[in-house]
């Protein structure tokens, strides 16, 4: 009676044993695509996070450079501008013992598949100062 005997790399020649070379290949090929699309999530919550800090900077800078400023418009807007370097929305409004300073800013989402995915951010911000006298 002849045995079924299949090549096993481990030196184990047991009868009826299954040969699975190949399975960390295939599971390996099933895993990447899921872990490539949570690093490129996690990309993009991190740049999300940076812009949204971004526009806070702007806005609070905005709203101290208004503060001091007799023109109050056209110094926070500036001074928003110098603070990052993101293409922002800059927007004073006064009630004349404050200053207020709102910043919106859309973010693209650009990193592949996850900014198709989710669409454009959102982020703004707003801060508002006493106006200081000159």
């Amino acid at each position: 009676m002849a045995q079924d005997r299949r090549a096993d790399p481990g030196g184990n020649n047991t009868p009826g044993r299954i040969n699975d070379d190949g399975q960390a290949a295939v599971e390996f090929a099933v895993a990447l695509p899921l872990i490539v699309i949570v690093m490129l999530a996690i990309a993009q919550v991190g740049v999300s996070i940076r812009n949204e800090i971004a526009v806070e900077l702007a806005a609070r800078e905005g709203a101290r450079a208004a503060a001091v400023s007799a023109d109050s418009s056209g110094s926070a807007s500036a001074a928003a501008r110098r603070a990052v370097a993101l293409p922002m929305d800059v927007s004073v409004s006064s009630n004349g013992t404050t200053v207020s300073v709102t910043v919106t800013y859309v973010d693209p989402t650009d990193i592949a598949i996850i900014g198709a995915a989710i669409g454009p951010v959102t982020h703004t911000a707003t801060a508002t100062m006493a106006i200081e006298p000159p």
